[in-house]
């Protein structure tokens, strides 16, 4: 069941969100050759926290951190650990939190230190399928419009969608219906109405689709080895006009 909000909810789900996207800012300009990944969840948590909310992801599911924090080939849900980044790597930073029961969640790709055209060009493309996305986000489109939009533009980079993980509806739980694949063809699922409030994700592989999650049971990564990129908006359907995104400074 897909459960529209009302306004004073998206209000809400708003202030969550910015919580989100402040302490991802945050976390971006900390992002450098030297520093560990522990480092990074631990300014995360202390980020949220410092904004009255609470972190989404700690304690979810037995998840051990506040951030998921996926560097290379890792693809989503990396666990922070001693690992130091190094100049060339990229890092996925997937943060959620909790404002007065309400979800927020947003996610970048970050370039570590000097980054390789390569690298750059697959963050960009990623970058550009989730904003591309949520432009299909509209009152009377269908739900596959915004999956159909975002594999057309990643496949004509020459690069490839994670099928295996989607992107999602949220509001009290941080994962509710509908599902929003990142592939499909377009006209297709339930048509988009105001209230719905989705968390609109590509993952973009520059090798194969696959993937695989580690022994950790958390941690998933390119079959290939290939690099991998994430982003992430929270966004509201409004009655008339673009989508809100709500993720966004």
């Amino acid at each position: 069941m897909i459960i529209l909000k009302t306004p004073d909810e998206i209000a809400v789900m708003a202030r969550a969100s910015r919580v989100v996207a402040e302490a991802l800012a945050v976390l971006r300009k900390a992002v450098r050759p030297g520093i560990t990944t522990d480092e990074l969840d631990r300014l995360a948590e202390a980020e949220i926290l410092s904004r009255g909310a609470r972190p989404a992801f700690k304690g979810y599911r037995s998840y051990p951190k506040t951030l998921c924090a996926s560097v290379n080939e890792q693809v989503v849900h990396g666990i922070p650990s001693k690992r130091v980044l190094k100049e060339g790597d990229i890092i996925g930073l997937d943060l959620g939190a909790i404002v007065d029961g309400f979800y927020g969640d947003s996610a970048v790709t970050v370039l570590v230190g000097q980054a390789s055209e390569r690298n750059a060009h697959l963050v960009r493309v990623t970058e550009e399928a989730m904003y591309l996305g949520i432009k299909q986000a509209v009152v009377g489109h269908r739900l596959s419009d915004i999956s159909h939009v975002i594999q057309q533009h990643v496949e004509l980079a020459g690069y490839s969608v994670v099928t295996e993980f989607v992107g999602h509806g949220i509001g009290r739980q941080l994962h509710e219906e509908p599902q929003v694949p990142n592939y499909g063809k377009p006209g297709q699922g339930p048509r988009l109405q105001a209230g719905m409030v989705l968390a609109i994700e590509p993952m973009v592989n520059v090798g194969k689709a696959a993937v695989k999650v580690l022994e950790d049971r958390w941690t998933a990564v390119t079959a290939d080895g290939s690099l991998s990129a994430h982003f992430e908006h929270t966004i509201a359907i409004q009655p008339s006009g673009p989508p809100r995104i709500l993720s966004q400074l």
